[in-house]
Parts: C-alpha cells; structure tokens; sequence
C-alpha cells in the first residue's frame, strides 16, 4: 500500500512526490504520458514574481527562492537563469498600464522598475525601438521544463518514488468518506493519501466525487527556432499578454502568442498521437505568434523555425489556481487550475501539497486558492495573462 499516489508528472506533482518521498514516505508518481507531457512541458517556463496577483505573490517569492539552489538540491540541471523580466508597452495606453502595476508592485516591496525607450535598449538591444518603455524585474528569469521535471522526478525514485508512467488513472477510489486508492487501466492501488495534479484532465476524476474545479480550457500556440547567436538575456512580455518570449540557453527563440478557447474534446484523437499528447495550433494562432513576437523582437523574424505546438491552459476564472485538502473525500489533495502561471510555483506547489498530504501546517496565505471561494463567484472571468 501507498502512502501517497501523485497523478500528474508535470512540475507541481513530480514536485510533490519529491518532497513526500525525501522525507520517507512510500510514494507513487502516476501520469497518462510522461513527465512534463503537457503544461509543464509546453509552458514558456518562466520564472517570475513581477505581473502576479498579490494573492500568489508570496508564493512566487518563496518560489525564486527555492530555484536559487534547487539543481544542487536535486542533483541534476534546471538551466535556471535568473537575468530579469522585461514586459514591454508598445502604446501609451500600455506604458501607462504598466505604470500602473510597477507603482503597485514597489508598494508590496518587489524590486521592479519602469523604464523609458533608452533604458530598454540599453538593458535589450535586441529589443525593437518601436517600443516606448517596459517594466523590469531583475529577479526574475526562466528554466528549462523538461529538464527541471525530469531532474524532480530522478530525485523521488531515487529517494524511493515508483513511478509508472503510460499509465491511466481511472478514478479514485473512496469509501466511508475516505479515499483508499485509485484504479488504472493495470488495476486498484490502495493509498490513504492522493494529489491530483493533473491539470486539464482533473476533473474527469473529480466530477465522480461531486467536486470540480471550474475552468476553461485554453489554447496556445508556441513556436521554437533553431540555435542562434546569442542576444537575448531577459524574459520578454507585452503590456497585453498577447506575446511572451525568451532565447533559451541553446541559443533557441521559444515564443508564444495570445490565448484561444480550445475548441477540441479534451479526449479526442488530437491527444492521442503517441507517446506524449500533441495539440495541433491552428495557422492563424502560428502566424499572429510570429508577428506579435517578432515585432517586439525583430532579430527572431531571420531565424528558421524548428518546432510548432500548441498547450492547452486550465484557466480558472480568477485565474489562480486551487490548493486544498478537500474534506470530503478526506485525504484528497488538489493542485490545479494553473491558469498558465504556474511553472515558477513548482518547487513551493510541491511542498504545499506534501504537507497537505500529511496533515502538516503550512506557513505561507492559502485562503485565496480555496475551492469554496467559487461557490459564490459573480464576476467575470480574469483574461489570461501569460507574461514569460
């Protein structure tokens, strides 16, 4: 028996079956595909503070604090860089919307600044000088998500994690109020303990159970080049979140363009072409990526492209996500809602959930991502903010 099953390898559970196995529970680590196979994989995988709710700010800072040593600590690389955040206006209607949130943000003591045309050259010489200033926050910056998931998941198995990937869970077992495991395509494994982080594919395990985590599935389109010259250090977003981008350690441009409503069944054979999941974007998501990114950076537009996919966002409708240990079931644990900003909460996301597992206190706000608050939610959806 389990002491725990993790479903979802994506950062926030392999996370979690790090932080429960270092610290000698029995752990299982279960995911449809593989590590990193969707969000997590897909994501610009930036690693931010400046742009957040105050509600996940605290947890963003706590965050950047763990990515400062977490390769040591995980015996293994994260290619994390840590040399700014620079979201850009390219109207004054945006230079004064960010002005607006840097004034807010000094206020909550974040280390950020606004900046005018020169300064951001100066600081981004590959930056278009088109644009009319930015925000900048020097403690921020980006990791690589495959390498960092991967390097989570190798320190659970070696801490004594199971891991059984290709593997589907089709429920999760309850009785008397309790959960008592799950069920897979290979069978029942009794747990008294489960975290669901399984993204866009949760509530398909939670609805069984009465429970579900309101959201709207999100498309978008991501686009990679090959290797070039290095020439960008910082993480780049827009004022409107239409774009966001960053030159990878590989010397690769890896961009994103704007949100789209997914228009797919989360089941349908667009997620099911081998090993991983692959959501095709369509040509227009492709193209506007292209020219929104390559206006805000003109030196991309010469490089070949190498890679095109699409990710799909569980969008919330505040756009935070839920972490709760939920009473009914007892010994559920739920981590999702993402909402596209939750590659950075990783580190801190795994060390909630495992403490949640285990019935231990928690030291950081975690009211704001209650389920409950939902029950009386009247106000329109937050729009997706994807900042780098």
């Amino acid at each position: 028996m389990a002491d725990v099953v993790v479903i979802g390898a994506g950062i926030s559970g392999a996370a979690s079956a790090y932080e429960l196995a270092t610290g000698g529970l029995k752990v299982i680590l279960i995911d449809r595909y593989g590590p990193a196979a969707m969000a997590s994989g897909w994501t610009l995988a930036g690693v931010r503070q400046s742009g957040r709710h105050p509600a996940e700010l605290p947890l963003a800072r706590r965050a950047v604090s763990l990515w400062q040593t977490l390769a040591e600590r995980l015996d293994a690389p994260t290619h994390y860089t840590r040399r700014g955040n620079l979201r850009l206006a390219r109207t004054p209607e945006e230079l004064a919307s960010l002005a607006a949130m840097v004034e807010e943000q000094r206020a909550a003591k974040l280390d950020l600044s606004l900046l005018d045309a020169k300064q951001v050259a100066e600081l981004a010489p590959a930056v278009s000088p088109a644009v009319l200033g930015g925000s900048h926050c020097p403690t921020d910056g980006h990791a690589d998500p495959q390498a960092t998931v991967q390097a989570f998941v190798d320190a659970a198995v070696r801490a004594g994690a199971e891991t059984r990937f290709g593997e589907d869970v089709l429920s999760i077992d309850t009785a008397d109020g309790r959960v008592t495991g799950v069920t897979t395509g290979a069978g029942h494994i009794p747990a008294g303990r489960v975290i669901l982080a399984a993204g866009v594919l949760g509530n398909r395990l939670l609805q069984p159970l009465g429970l579900s985590v309101p959201m709207q599935v999100r498309l978008v389109t991501a686009v990679r080049t090959v290797p070039t010259a290095p020439m960008l250090d910082q993480v780049i977003g827009v004022a409107n979140a239409d774009c966001a981008g960053r030159q990878e350690v590989t010397g690769r441009f890896r961009f994103t363009g704007g949100s789209t409503e997914w228009s797919g069944e989360i089941e349908d054979a667009a997620m099911k072409d081998g090993p991983r999941p692959r959501v095709r974007p369509p040509a227009r998501g492709v193209a506007d990526a292209i020219r929104l990114f390559g206006g805000v950076v003109p030196a991309m537009l010469d490089t070949p492209i190498d890679e095109i996919w699409a990710g799909l966002i569980d969008q919330t409708p505040d756009a935070l996500p839920v972490l709760q240990s939920v009473s009914d079931p007892a010994g559920l644990v739920i981590a999702m809602g993402f909402s596209g900003h939750g590659f950075c909460l990783g580190p801190v996301t795994g060390q909630i959930a495992a403490a949640m597992a285990q019935d231990l206190p928690v030291d950081l706000p975690l009211e704001p991502f209650a389920l409950a608050r939902f029950d009386r939610w009247n106000a329109p959806s937050e729009p997706m903010t994807l900042h780098g």
